[in-house]
């Protein structure tokens, strides 16, 4: 059974939408635990795939306050070098701006016979871009709609399916069938002329982002509404030459000119994208298997009560059952730590985690 759509504000919501991050007060990190060494290490930390922005030079710096002896050796190409150079032994840590692919999963734990080891080290970015953004979802100004669930963007955005990965395994437990698909705004409580009309879906190419809204959204099944369109990061290296002359492809342009112009549409992106095109508004959220309507905000999203955040991960090689190398211990529990989530804020480019991911990423270091 849908539930019935409450009426939220556009205004508040479009006000916090566009929210710069200079306007957002600062984030409390007095619950989070001082760095205090557990003991002094010394060596060298191999880190092979992403810099972070920077960042990952910061908690470097700020790590080597307390243990002067310790050197790192980086090789920071991109996140899709992260889990190959852990597979095959170059690095010791695996910095990452996105969640691990079904082929490096595979790959990993066919040459090691387990699962790599993630580590939270921060949340993706609510406004800056090509920093892991979160995902928020936007229909045109003229729709009345203002709430949804992730079982509902499911039933929109998504077709019947047989089941879903967990990690490389297959699992009937994800599956639906075709009585959860949404395919017209009567689904979803409006009422009149907008009874009848078809929902028009939109959305991203194939890429890291769309496989974080597969897993979120779509319990990692890859059955799509027949109706998707997808399009193009604008300014990514994904769009070709022909595309760039026809100015055709880009996600701006699927926010300005197709959306903003079709009351029946609904897309999502990320807030770069959509922050400087007019007559759109965000939806709130409520996450899967209930819970409060949340508007997307930079507040909201370093909380991580709005439900599509994205993590940044740094990547481990551990054997179950065995000890984290101290030095690569060390190291993480700096980063999982007050100055090394201060230096998150600092930086500007991804925001701070909350104390209680911070505790809950720390016991897997344990």
């Amino acid at each position: 059974m849908m539930r019935r759509l409450l009426p939220v504000s556009t205004a508040i919501l479009l006000a916090i939408s566009c929210m710069s991050s200079t306007a957002s007060p600062e984030f409390d990190l007095s619950r989070l635990p001082s760095y205090q060494p557990q003991q002094q290490v010394s060596g060298s930390i191999r880190n092979f795939g992403f810099g972070l922005g920077g960042l990952l030079k910061d908690w470097e710096d700020g790590f080597r306050k307390f243990h002067p002896d310790i050197q790192f050796d980086d090789r920071l190409p991109t996140s899709d070098a992260a889990i190959p150079a852990l597979v095959t032994g170059v690095t010791d840590l695996a910095p990452d701006g996105g969640e691990a692919t079904l082929t490096e999963t595979l790959s990993f734990f066919e040459t090691y016979g387990h699962y790599p080891t993630d580590i939270t080290v921060a949340s993706g970015a609510y406004d800056v871009e090509g920093r892991s953004n979160g995902l928020v979802v936007y229909v045109s100004k003229d729709n009345p709609i203002s709430k949804l669930t992730i079982e509902q963007l499911d039933g929109i955005f998504g077709a019947a399916r047989t089941g879903g990965l967990r990690g490389f395994k297959w699992t009937l437990a994800d599956g639906r069938d075709a009585r959860k698909d949404i395919r017209t705004w009567g689904q979803l409580g409006l009422k009149g002329a907008w009874a009848n009309k078809p929902i028009h879906t939109y959305g991203h190419a194939p890429s890291g982002t769309s496989r974080f809204f597969q897993w979120k959204v779509l319990e990692n099944g890859d059955k799509w509404n027949p109706d998707y369109e997808e399009f193009v990061e604008t300014g990514s290296k994904m769009i070709g030459d022909a595309d760039r002359v026809k100015q055709h492809g880009g996600l701006q342009y699927m926010l300005s000119d197709r959306l903003a112009h079709d009351p029946y549409g609904i897309a999502w992106t990320v807030v770069p994208q959509a922050s400087k095109v007019t007559g759109i508004k965000p939806i709130a959220l409520a996450p899967r298997g209930g819970g409060s309507f949340v508007v997307p905000s930079r507040a909201s999203f370093q909380s991580r009560e709005y439900p599509l955040v994205r993590s940044i991960y740094i990547y481990l090689n551990r054997t179950p059952g065995q000890a984290v190398e101290p030095k690569l211990k060390e190291f993480l529990r700096y980063v999982l730590s007050r100055e090394g989530q201060e230096a998150v804020v600092k930086n500007g480019n991804y925001l701070p985690l909350t104390a209680a991911v911070v505790s809950e990423q720390r016991k897997k270091l344990e």
